[in-house]
C-alpha cells in the first residue's frame, strides 16, 4: 500500500471508529429490572460518561493528524492509542459492573442511594450490544494510533500553506524601500 494510501486509510478509519463510538455512547447500554418491576433504560451517557469526550477528541486528533509533520505524527499516534485505551477502559469498566453504572438512573427513578441499598433493589441486569461495540472500537482505534506512530515517518508532507515560518524573504530587506512601493501600490507581503 502507497503511503497516501495508507494515510488516507488511517485517517478515515479514525474518523469512522470515533463516529461509531460517539453513536454507541448515545444508544441504550443497559436494562436494570428493580425488585418491584419496573424496567429502566440506562444509555451510553450514564454507564460511561466520558466516552463522549473522548470520541470528540478523538475526532479532533484526526484533523490535526491530517497536517501534522512527522514528529508530530508520532506524538499524535501515541495519543490516540491511548485515547482508545481509554475508551475501552471505560466500556470494560460499565460492562464488569452494570448495576454502579446505573446507580444514577436507579436513584432516580427510587430515591434510593448507596452502593448496596441500589444493588439490593436489582432483580436483573441485561447488557445491550452498544457497549461491546464501543469497548472494541475503542480497541481498534488504540490499533490504528499504534500504525500511525508505527508508520506517520512515511507518509507524504502537508503542504506548504500550513507552514508556521515562511521561507521566502518579504520585500526587499530595506525598510525605506518596503516603503515606497506601499505608496506606488505593490504589496511586499504578497509572494512573487
Amino acid at each position: 500500500m502507497s503511503p497516501r494510501r495508507l494515510k488516507l486509510t488511517l485517517l478515515l478509519a479514525g474518523i469512522a471508529l470515533s463516529g461509531v463510538i460517539f453513536l454507541a455512547w448515545t444508544q441504550q447500554w443497559f436494562s436494570i429490572t428493580l425488585d418491584d418491576g419496573p424496567v429502566l433504560e440506562v444509555d451510553g451517557d450514564v454507564g460511561a460518561p466520558a466516552v463522549s469526550t473522548l470520541a470528540l477528541t478523538g475526532l479532533v486528533l484526526i484533523g490535526a493528524l491530517a497536517i501534522a509533520g512527522p514528529f508530530f505524527r508520532a506524538v499524535l499516534g501515541v495519543l490516540q492509542a491511548l485515547l482508545g485505551a481509554t475508551i475501552v477502559l471505560s466500556g470494560v469498566l460499565a460492562l464488569m459492573d452494570p448495576i454502579a453504572s446505573s446507580s444514577a438512573v436507579i436513584t432516580e427513578a427510587t430515591a434510593v442511594a448507596g452502593k448496596e441499598a441500589v444493588a439490593g433493589m436489582v432483580a436483573s441486569a441485561a447488557i445491550t450490544a452498544w457497549p461491546w461495540i464501543s469497548t472494541i472500537s475503542g480497541g481498534l482505534l488504540t490499533l490504528v494510533g499504534i500504525v500511525v506512530l508505527m508508520t506517520g515517518r512515511l507518509w507524504p508532507a502537508s503542504s506548504r500553506k500550513y507552514a508556521a515560518v515562511r521561507t521566502t524573504a518579504v520585500g526587499g530587506g530595506d525598510p525605506v524601500e518596503d516603503w515606497d512601493s506601499l505608496s506606488s501600490g505593490d504589496d511586499p507581503t504578497k509572494e512573487a
